[in-house]
């Protein structure tokens, strides 16, 4: 009985199939389909609230000329959106190099400004310091911004840059060209480079740090083995009693600098004398300093429990 009926239900079954019959998944599509191509794709809810009258009408160009269908007038439509999104970032691209061309560009006009202030001194007698330099130039020029001397403290060679407060004084100065200073006539021609600033919140901001910076000297070229120790030791033998001492250094340059505080002004003079003597394996330079040697601040989080 039980074969009977599963029989006939297998008859019944294959009598009412329709070849024609779809998924129902297929059906879901095709009305999914149906539905879009209801849709009008000209419709303003179809754009991006950043897009122009004009880049709707483009659509509407494309959509009426190159489409027959729905689907491709979809794909239109994804083609100007991937179009603004590129011009987007084609802009902001250009934005950000346009802003960084004017920063370069405002850089390269301040520092060839500061050229022109500038003028360059050549045989400068070891006995000159940078303050009667200075006061040479202030008395027949003008005002002066900075004055650096370089070179060897010992040769006649040395040289310096003098910066004015403007061009007309740097003008006035070259005309001081063949003008005795200390012993010798010095030389005095346009600069090809500008003084490199010092950064103001390391210049002396009170009395005490203008008598430290009497006592201070600026050393470089020093050997990247040496110590600490090893630079207060030669400088305590060449001069005296060394109160503060910074060594500074890195990865990049091969040689270090030193920032050496004296007990006494007169030591500190005397160490100008130490420039071109070998520490390590390397001559050292040795000149005054523009900046005292500030003690460490101890931060509160950083103090080791005793």
């Amino acid at each position: 009985m039980a074969a009977v009926a599963e029989n006939s239900g297998e008859a019944a079954a294959a009598k009412n199939f329709d070849p024609q019959m779809k998924p129902k998944s297929q059906f879901d599509a095709n009305n999914l389909a149906e539905m879009f191509s209801n849709l009008n794709p000209l419709a303003k809810e179809f754009f991006p609230s950043s897009y122009s009258h004009h880049d709707r009408q483009d659509f509407q160009f494309y959509y009426q000329n190159n489409t027959r269908s729905s689907a491709k007038a979809f794909h239109v439509a994804d083609q100007l959106l991937d179009g603004d999104i590129n011009r987007r970032r084609r802009s902001d691209f250009n934005n950000q190099g346009r802003r960084r061309m004017n920063n370069n560009r405002s850089v390269r006009a301040q520092q060839e400004e500061s050229i022109r202030r500038t003028v360059y001194v050549s045989d400068i007698d070891k006995d000159v310091s940078e303050e009667e330099l200075a006061k040479v130039f202030r008395e027949f020029c003008g005002y002066v911004n900075d004055c650096r001397i370089c070179g060897d403290p010992h040769s006649v060679l040395r040289f310096a840059f003098v910066e004015f407060a403007n061009e007309h004084s740097a003008r006035t100065a070259i005309g001081l060209s063949g003008t005795v200073v200390g012993s010798y006539p010095v030389k005095v021609l346009p600069s090809k480079t500008a003084i490199l600033p010092v950064n103001p919140t390391f210049l002396p901001k009170s009395n005490d740090e203008w008598d430290m910076c009497t006592r201070t000297i600026y050393c470089t070229n020093i050997d990247k083995k040496v110590s600490q120790a090893e630079v207060k030791s030669f400088f305590e033998t060449s001069c005296g009693e060394v109160t503060r001492l910074r060594l500074l250094g890195d990865q990049l340059h091969s040689t270090r600098i030193a920032f050496v505080e004296f007990a006494m002004a007169e030591t500190a003079l005397q160490a100008l004398n130490c420039s071109g003597m070998i520490l390590g394996s390397q001559p050292i330079r040795v000149s005054p300093s523009k900046t005292p040697v500030r003690p460490r601040v101890t931060r509160p989080g950083s103090m080791k429990p005793s």
